[in-house]
């Protein structure tokens, strides 16, 4: 198990070393910081000056051991179009997006599941066939035009949610959360069902083709042989295999969760990460995308290392493969 671990985390540091070099030469190739702060109209001392503080006269390498050594402390600078620090305004904005994939993830994972379990034991019922079509337009239809739709008719037509926006929220520290509010729930309904939706139905999938899988093997036919009750079987048996590869899905999907709230948080003017890297993308404020590139991997490789460990403590093969070497 520990060599396991430590494989995961050799291989984990790579990673985020080659996506912090990425993001160090958006520095270098998308524009000019010192052009963004001073303006065209800047002298030619007042840029060297400047260009001097900011380290930019230095070799290349010497600038990326900096960027690196900042990185891992969490500074990556100052915005240039808010000029604030970048870390102050992650800080303010990871709450919120966190806060929605976290209730998007849990109303994927929490619906999803029984879904694909009903769809596989129950397939070729009218209920099925219904939900394996709901399925289908879930995969199919992009995020925006669904939380268009949803605003159209739940916030224009019947009036019952906001449009946009977080709501109410409660301090408690430096965290701030609206899921103490009554308000706060009631803006986060909208765009938390526009983020599960393509989750959901991927789930449901998944799950349904897994215990398909699963119903066909020959251990479930000889517990049926045994006279092993339908709900042993199903659930004691067939579902526990099925969530096997399922969990790895699931685990991946929570960072895509994360990384891919920009759609729902520029429809529904959600204050996150995504709509603070869009505004970014549109003022090239390179220091923020800088940041939540490495933001964004490191959360795919904390959630993919946790996956790892989790799927080898459930499944034995791997355990039986590790001690002997392979």
């Amino acid at each position: 198990m520990l060599a396991f671990v430590l494989r995961r985390l050799f291989q984990a540091v790579i990673v985020m070393i080659a996506v912090a070099f990425i993001a160090f030469m958006l520095f270098q190739y998308v524009g000019d910081p010192v052009v963004f702060l001073l303006g065209q109209d800047a002298k030619p001392d007042q840029i060297a000056q400047l260009r001097s503080d900011l380290g930019l006269d230095q070799p290349f390498f010497v600038q990326f051991w900096h960027f690196l050594v900042n990185a891992v402390q969490g500074e990556f600078g100052l915005s240039l179009r808010q000029g604030a620090k970048v870390s102050r305004l992650i800080g303010e904005r990871f709450p919120a997006t966190l806060e929605l994939a976290a209730v998007a993830g849990l109303l994927a994972v929490s619906i999803g599941i029984p879904m694909g379990v009903y769809t596989a034991l129950r397939r070729g019922t009218f209920t099925s066939q219904v939900f394996m079509t709901v399925s289908l337009l879930g995969v199919s239809l992009p995020p925006f035009l669904i939380g268009i739709l949803l605003i159209l008719f739940f916030a224009v037509i019947l009036g019952w949610f906001p449009s946009f926006g977080r709501g109410e929220v409660v301090k408690i520290g430096w965290w701030s959360s609206g899921l103490f509010t009554r308000d706060g729930w009631i803006h986060i309904v909208l765009p938390a069902i526009t983020l599960a939706i393509f989750q959901l139905t991927l789930i449901m999938r998944l799950v349904r083709a897994e215990m398909l899988e699963v119903l066909r093997t020959d251990y479930i036919k000889f517990g049926r042989a045994r006279g092993l009750s339908n709900r042993a079987i199903h659930f004691g048996h067939a579902l526990k295999n099925t969530l096997v590869p399922v969990i790895t899905i699931i685990g991946l999907q929570v960072g895509t969760l994360i990384a891919f709230s920009i759609i729902t948080e520029t429809v529904f003017q959600w204050p996150g990460m995504g709509l603070l890297f869009i505004q970014a993308v549109t003022f090239a404020d390179i220091p923020v995308m800088a940041a939540y590139l490495c933001l964004i991997s490191l959360i795919f490789v904390v959630i993919n290392l946790l996956v790892d460990m989790l799927y080898f403590a459930v499944d034995p093969r791997l355990r039986v493969a590790n001690a002997g070497g392979h």
